[in-house]
């Protein structure tokens, strides 16, 4: 592909939380093999206080998110791009026109979850675990050497079976 790292963008809805929680994932252990940004077709125009507490509790940053639409892409050289919306869920994927290579990981919307703080808590853990494993699964991926094709149906692998 390219010497210089592989832009991921990681797409979402409402982008804050998610899509956030896998930028920020990504960002964290690709040790600069890969650059993440998100963004959603309909951003809610601020980040969920907790994914941000979520970053926190695993040591990660909490500075420099915003919940931004993809239109902020449209020039963007985007290698990857990785939806995170939850279509079983009934939620609309967006659809995402740009030439990057495409996989879908379905994940429920935290932000979604009623009820005590322990419970609204472990709803974001159990999503940062989930999107750490799956990131943990693509970092051990030769991208680099992969077709758009394959690549993309590993991607989709990794999202279908965690």
């Amino acid at each position: 592909m390219t010497n210089r790292p592989l832009n991921i963008l990681v797409l979402c809805t409402g982008n804050s939380c998610r899509s956030v929680l896998g930028e920020a994932l990504i960002n964290h252990f690709s040790n600069g093999r890969f650059k993440a940004f998100s963004a959603g077709s309909h951003p809610i125009g601020r980040i969920n206080p907790a994914a941000l507490a979520t970053l926190a509790r695993h040591g990660l940053p909490t500075e420099g998110y915003v919940s931004q639409s993809w239109d902020e892409f449209d020039d963007a050289n985007i290698d990857i791009m990785i939806s995170v919306c939850d279509s079983a869920a009934g939620e609309a994927c967006p659809a995402y026109l740009g030439k990057a290579v495409r996989g879908h990981w379905g994940l429920a919307d935290p932000a979604h979850v009623k009820g005590r703080p322990e419970e609204i808590e472990a709803a974001f853990e159990a999503t940062y675990a989930a999107l750490e494993n799956r990131i943990h699964k693509l970092l051990a991926l030769p991208v680099e050497s992969l077709s758009s094709l394959e690549l993309s149906a590993a991607l989709n692998t990794i999202g279908e079976n965690l």
